[in-house]
């Protein structure tokens, strides 16, 4: 492992494409913090009484779960396995996937309660005004214009992220990218519950905080549910959890390609962002050597750099969960 510790992720040597991502990533990780930091001072500014607003600015707080669990994953799952790890420490990126959803989904929770009793109490929120060079301005100018302006940040990293996510296989950064992308959904509602407050229509802030609520939790229940299937070892899916991963099938009929394998099947767990694999081998014959096993081996390590661990089992005939169901 190269001083700087990005060369390798475990026992995993990483691609040149790879080592590209994942450094841009990690400085889009900070750019990303440091721009929510000035966006959570800046909301702190004109907050008011708009509930909101306050839930817009919360939700600010929450989006710093991804980043920086991420960044923290990386401390560990850059270490070589152990004899105490001998899987490696892959698993953290799933388990700071799974804090992120979790604290989104009870944070989301309690918001989405502390606002609808405020609208069934009848609760009117109170936006005041500000003195500005000897003019009398009303606040919830001021809080459109932040909403307006800090939206862009989003749209900028979450692309960027978007991007990077399939190249590493990364899920908390695609879940990081997503969340970022669909940010413009909280700014519209707190512009619409603010305004609301200013036309006389008070119940839109309770409502549009509500609607803010509700994307918390839906973020966190997606987050946690996927974090969760990859931790209790469900086969392997892509890094947006839409299919199962393509690499299955490859390895599948690479290894059929031999001639001394009657049959073969793989069992594919996610580690977080690389795989650990077994490949089910039915041989032609009784009798196999090291060396063919061996060689197989190699063959199969090479077709996806995200192979942390390949072991090929010899067996007289594949295990009932990964026979094909054709």
């Amino acid at each position: 492992m190269k001083r700087g510790g990005i060369e390798r992720v475990g026992r995993t040597d990483l691609p040149p494409e790879q080592r590209r991502a994942l450094r841009s990533a990690i400085r889009w990780e900070w750019f990303t913090i440091g721009y929510t930091v000035v966006t959570i001072a800046l909301i702190a500014f004109v907050v008011g009484g708009s509930q909101a607003m306050k839930t817009a600015w919360i939700e600010d707080m929450l989006s710093l779960i991804p980043q920086i669990a991420f960044l923290i994953a990386l401390l560990f799952i850059r270490r070589p396995p152990s004899r105490s790890f001998p899987f490696g420490l892959h698993r953290v990126m799933g388990v700071g996937h799974l804090v992120a959803g979790v604290a989104l989904l009870a944070v989301g929770g309690s918001l989405a309660v502390e606002s609808a009793i405020g609208l069934i109490r009848a609760e009117h929120p109170a936006i005041g005004t500000v003195r500005i060079w000897g003019q009398t301005v009303w606040l919830g100018w001021f809080m459109v214009a932040v909403m307006s302006v800090i939206v862009i940040g989003p749209f900028i990293y979450g692309h960027a992220k978007s991007k990077l996510a399939p190249v590493l296989h990364n899920k908390v950064l695609y879940a990081d990218a997503d969340m970022a992308k669909a940010d413009w959904t909280t700014t519209v509602a707190s512009i619409v519950g603010v305004l609301g407050v200013g036309v006389g229509l008070w119940w839109l802030d309770g409502a549009a905080a509500i609607f803010i609520s509700l994307g918390i939790i839906w973020d966190g229940y997606r987050n946690a549910r996927a974090a969760i299937f990859d931790l209790i070892d469900q086969r392997a899916r892509t890094h947006d959890d839409a299919r199962e991963d393509p690499l299955g099938e490859r390895i599948v009929r690479r290894v059929r390609r031999e001639r001394w394998v009657r049959d073969g099947g793989v069992r594919m767990r996610d580690m977080g962002q690389v795989f650990h694999v077994e490949v089910f081998v039915v041989p032609r014959r009784r009798f196999v050597t090291v060396r063919r096993i061996e060689t197989l081996k190699r063959t199969v390590v090479v077709l996806d750099w995200r192979m942390q661990d390949v072991s090929i089992v010899v067996v007289a005939s594949l295990p009932e969960e990964i026979r094909d169901r054709s």
